[in-house]
């Protein structure tokens, strides 16, 4: 008798610990994505599912070789910056393209795959979660725009969006300042 009431004890106690870990690691999903966890579950049908996808999104970019941007290119991404920011004016759309674009160039140079915007997306959440959100709504706006649906100071916002993952990519606001 001792032997089974050993056993179950033993069963009772690796049930605890797996559900634990089950639910640090949900927890650490949920910080690490924020807004993009509840995104996955909705998209996939199901928490384990979800959960599943974004352990995988971040072992592939794990395995990228991400590498900081150099000051000098950090400078140079910051005037090419400027120069669409100025450009807005007179042609906001073209500039809403333009932020897109560089953006791309960004994550290239840090490593990232761009040829899919989906998948830009999926990598962006596993280190910018929050900026990722602000990405996905400019380039929505982007998309409205080309058939009508955006106005000027949609695109405006669109701007704004596109200009917090650019800081986080970056690395942070400081280099878009003007040299004095």
């Amino acid at each position: 008798m001792d032997i089974v009431a050993i056993a179950v004890i033993a069963l009772l106690i690796a049930l605890a610990a797996w559900f634990l870990l089950r639910r640090r690691s949900t927890q650490q999903l949920r910080s690490q994505f924020g807004p993009e966890y509840q995104r996955a579950i909705e998209e996939s049908g199901g928490q384990r599912e979800a959960e599943g996808r974004l352990h995988a999104r971040a072992e592939r970019v794990r395995q990228y070789h991400l590498q900081p941007l150099t000051p000098e290119d950090q400078q140079r991404y910051a005037a090419a910056w400027r120069r669409i920011q100025a450009r807005f004016v007179d042609d906001p759309k073209g500039a809403a393209d333009r932020a897109d674009e560089l953006l791309a160039q960004v994550m290239s140079a840090k490593g990232y795959p761009t040829d899919d915007y989906e998948q830009r997306l999926e990598d962006l959440s596993v280190d910018h979660a929050e900026a990722v959100q602000e990405y996905r709504s400019a380039h929505d706006v982007t998309e409205r725009h080309a058939r009508g649906d955006a106005s000027t100071e949609d695109m405006r916002q669109a701007m704004i969006h596109y200009r917090v993952l650019f800081d986080e990519l970056l690395g942070g606001s400081a280099p878009l300042k003007a040299a004095s």
